[in-house]
């Protein structure tokens, strides 16, 4: 089973709101998932994004790939986390 991270899409028309989960890469985009770790909402100037950092890591080196989009929203939000 090969596994992504990718957006799912909630949110009314024209309102989009989506939620960063991993999934079979086989099912639908809104479909099944095996977990949620993080929000993407463009409708801010600049857009919401919220990760669980730790669950994105353990999917990354469990094998799943990230979607383009997904792989640009996890650099964006680890350069803008403090470093230690």
């Amino acid at each position: 089973m090969a596994l992504v991270i990718r957006l799912r899409r909630h949110g009314g028309k024209k309102k989009p709101f989506y939620r960063i989960v991993v999934a079979d890469a086989r099912a639908p985009r809104d479909g099944r998932f095996v977990e949620q770790v993080g929000t993407y909402d463009p409708a801010f100037n600049p857009p919401r994004v919220s990760m669980r950092q730790d669950h994105v890591d353990r999917w990354l080196k469990a094998g799943a790939k990230p979607s383009d989009t997904v792989r640009k929203l996890i650099k964006q939000v680890a350069s803008a986390a403090p470093s230690t």
